[in-house]
Formats: C-alpha cells, sequence, structure tokens
C-alpha cells in the first residue's frame, strides 16, 4: 500500500522537474535570439487573427524596384537579410556596372554577375524593364516598389545629387529655388544625369520622364501600367503601414520585416521648403505627382481591405519589436547616427555623395554579445558593403555547385545552388572567375534612349 503513494509523489516531482526544464528552454531561447522573437503567435492573436500562422509557405521570389530617395534602401536591407536567413539567391551587378544594374540604362541580363544568375531576389538599382526582368525571374515573381511624396524627394534628390547632375549643377549657388523659377533653363533631358532632375520616379519605372505636363492621358494610361505590373507600391511616408502589407502579401513573419533606418540625412543637410515650393514641384515633376496620389489612394484601399485595425494592432507590434531590437543591438539605447568619419567599421560608413550632404550611419556597441554583433551587423549596413559582401558568399557558393557538379560520376542530378522551392530547367552556369567588386562610385555609362513606358 505505501509503494503506490511513493510512487506518485515521483511522478509529481518528475512532472515539476519537466515543467521547470521547459522553463529553462524557453527562457534560454528568448535568450539566444535577443528576446526580440517574442512577438510571433502575438500578432496573430492581436493582430490579424483571421489569418492563420504558417497557412501559406513563405513567398520567395520577388523583384523589387529600388527608387531614388524613397526610403528604398532600408526596404533593400530588409531583403538582402531575408535572402541570407533563407538561403536564396540574389541577383546582384557586374563588377563594370558597380552596385547598381548599370543605372541609367535600361535592365538588361547582361548587367547581372554570373555567380548570381537564376536569383530568386533582384532589388539593386536599375532601370525598370519588364520584359528582361520576366526572363531572369521565376514566373511566380511578385514586383513590389516603393514611391515618396515628390515635393520632399526632390528637395532630397536636389541636395544629393548636387554635385553629380549637371541641371543642378548650373544653378547660381545651388538655389532649389532658382532653379525652380525657370527649370528649364538648366536642365538637359538628353544629359546622363537628367533624371535625377525631373520625374525621377517615372524614369525609373522605364517611363517618360519628360512627356508634357499637360498629357494627363499620359500619365494615366502609364500609373495602370505600373499597377498592372506591381502587386504592392509602398509609400515612404506609410512606410510601417506598407509593410505590413508586404508581410500579407508575401506571407512573412513579423521578423521578416524587422528594421533599422538606413542612408538617412542630418537635418543640417536638409532644406525647409518655403511657402509655394512644394507646388512648384510637383507641377515640374507632373508624372511623378500623379504616380504618387494614385497610389497613396491605392495603397489606402489595400490598407482598408486588410482592416484600419488590424493594420494598426500589428504595426504596434511590429514598433514593438523595433524597441527590443535596439535593446538588443544597441544595449537599451536607441541608436544614435554617426558621420562617417566617427564610424570605426569600414563597412558601416555609408557613401558621401559631396561636401554638401552628410549621410548618417551606426556603430555597434562594443559591450554586446558577439553573437549580437553578428547578428546586429546587417541591420546597419550601407547598400555598397551589403553588396560586395553579399557577392563574395554567392560566388564561394557558386564555384562550391560547380566543383561538385564537376566530380567524376557525380555530376548528373546534382542540384543547384539555389533555394529548393524555386525550380528552373537551365544548364548549369561555366565557372567564371569574377572578384567581388568593392568600387563605390556610381556607374554612369551612356543613357539608353527610346524607352517611354513600362514594356510589354
Amino acid at each position: 500500500m505505501s509503494a503506490q503513494p511513493r510512487d506518485e509523489v515521483q511522478m509529481k516531482w518528475q512532472k515539476k522537474i519537466f515543467l521547470v526544464l521547459i522553463v529553462i528552454c524557453t527562457v534560454s531561447v528568448l535568450l539566444h535570439h535577443g528576446g526580440h522573437f517574442t512577438w510571433n503567435n502575438q500578432v496573430f492573436h492581436f493582430g490579424c487573427s483571421h489569418q492563420a500562422q504558417g497557412a501559406k509557405p513563405k513567398h520567395s521570389n520577388i523583384v523589387f524596384l529600388k527608387t531614388h530617395k524613397t526610403a528604398s534602401t532600408t526596404m533593400q536591407n530588409i531583403l538582402f537579410r531575408f535572402a541570407e536567413r533563407n538561403n536564396l539567391t540574389v541577383a546582384l551587378p557586374v563588377q563594370a556596372c558597380g552596385h547598381q544594374f548599370c543605372y541609367p540604362r535600361s535592365f538588361s541580363s547582361h548587367f547581372v554577375h554570373l555567380h548570381t544568375l537564376r536569383p530568386n531576389l533582384t532589388t539593386n538599382h536599375m532601370r525598370f524593364n519588364k520584359t528582361a526582368l520576366q526572363r531572369l525571374m521565376p514566373n511566380d515573381t511578385i514586383y513590389i516598389t516603393i514611391l515618396r511624396e515628390p515635393a520632399s524627394m526632390f528637395e532630397s534628390l536636389f541636395t544629393y545629387y548636387s554635385r553629380h547632375c549637371m541641371s543642378f549643377k548650373r544653378v547660381p549657388n545651388g538655389s532649389l529655388e532658382e532653379f525652380l523659377v525657370e527649370p528649364l533653363r538648366y536642365y538637359r533631358p538628353e544629359e546622363i544625369d537628367s533624371m535625377y532632375a525631373r520625374n525621377t520616379l517615372t524614369f525609373d519605372l522605364g517611363g517618360d520622364k519628360d512627356r508634357p505636363a499637360k498629357d494627363i492621358a499620359y500619365a494615366h494610361e502609364f500609373a495602370a501600367e505600373v499597377e498592372k505590373v506591381f502587386s504592392l507600391v509602398m509609400i515612404s511616408e506609410y512606410f510601417d503601414e506598407s509593410l505590413i502589407l508586404l508581410r500579407h502579401l508575401l506571407s512573412w513573419d513579423m521578423e521578416d520585416i524587422l528594421y533599422v533606418k538606413l542612408n538617412m540625412r542630418t537635418e543640417g543637410s536638409k532644406k525647409k521648403l518655403s511657402p509655394g515650393l512644394p507646388e512648384k514641384i510637383q507641377a515640374w515633376n507632373s508624372i511623378d505627382a500623379y504616380l504618387y496620389e494614385y497610389f497613396n489612394a491605392s495603397l489606402w484601399v489595400k490598407l482598408s481591405d486588410l482592416g484600419l485595425d488590424c493594420v494598426a494592432k500589428e504595426v504596434q507590434l511590429l514598433r514593438q519589436a523595433q524597441e527590443r531590437l535596439m535593446g538588443t543591438c544597441f544595449g537599451g539605447k536607441m541608436p544614435l547616427p554617426r558621420s562617417a568619419a566617427e564610424i570605426k567599421n569600414k563597412d558601416l560608413r555609408p557613401w558621401q555623395p559631396s561636401d554638401k550632404v552628410d549621410i548618417v550611419g551606426y556603430d555597434l556597441p562594443v559591450n554586446i554579445s558577439r553573437e549580437a554583433q553578428e547578428r546586429c551587423l546587417k541591420y546597419i549596413m550601407p547598400e555598397i558593403s551589403y553588396t560586395r559582401i553579399l557577392l563574395h558568399s554567392q560566388s564561394l557558393r557558386h564555384r562550391r555547385g560547380y566543383l561538385k557538379s564537376h566530380v567524376p560520376r557525380q555530376h548528373i542530378g546534382t542540384a543547384l545552388p539555389r533555394h529548393s522551392q524555386v525550380h528552373r530547367s537551365q544548364p548549369p552556369l561555366p565557372f567564371v572567375h569574377s572578384p567581388a567588386s568593392g568600387t563605390e562610385s556610381k556607374s554612369t555609362p551612356k543613357q539608353s534612349k527610346g524607352t517611354t513606358k513600362l514594356e510589354p
């Protein structure tokens, strides 16, 4: 009779020990991940609960058209990190193109490095060419881009490219006000960098930047073409809300859209627009202004369809996760932007377009763990450095795949060095030795002519 109580007591102790072990393991996992992955279940309980977690696989075939001065570098960083975590291939430019796909020329697959072909993602700067991208990318590729309010964007372009764009360099004293009094006095549409001086968004999307402002029909038709191709047009002013739409479109987790703002100017590098200037900027960039109004309205239709309460809750969860990320990466404090000269790690120094503009970046504190440093480094890595590192790692993977596929009697049926969800029927690529590009200069090949709209 006494054996049974002893067995019951023993079982109770075993259950207690088991529960303690579960708690210890859970705490260990949270600490291991820096505490910023704890919101996953909350998202679906307190956010958009009508969508079950894990109902769909994460979509990994993506083209993000990186537009200029629109928070696109921050978005590109999100995609770069997603690609690395999921062992995806990112199309990267050949060395001759620098870190862009030979912009401002219209995109061609010839601009893609051989070691990064058969890509899942494409995100470096280009001038959009739908036909060339459709030939390069898998059939189920989702196209995304981002726009920004034209007045604030043009002020940023004018300041950022004041030393590179001749249309801006001609203006006395570098005055934005003076340029807008008579833009055609300084603007030369045939010059290589003229796309920075008028309808930059339209040009990046493959459209005709110099179509007359009175041609409203063209702006309407072009917006409709863009809408057919791009499943999501993000809006810079509503970046977090746009990310929530992106998350649902791609069936991603909240972790996949965490970010740190990149490629920002100091407040001293920004110019406050005097009364009347925004209207002049919008008139000069009339097609961009039309695109922005069109897709800003479209964004809010999509947000309403998802549910504004749902979106607001997920935005709140995203920002809470951002705070935990900041705590992990910066020792519990918000990161202080630093000038390039103050950043010790050269890979973290952002490119400086001129002495008139101070682009800030970040440095990691020395007192965080090595594991946290490795995890957080990519969040704050500038575009040029990240592109170079990705090219190096993908070239190594390509070479390993090539060597493996050429072992005698073992080359048949060897898996391509590519994400398992993507299936292509192209032959293995030949091995071509091409070191990773370390250039930080902007590629300025001859501008292609005659492209006036999205190619069919």
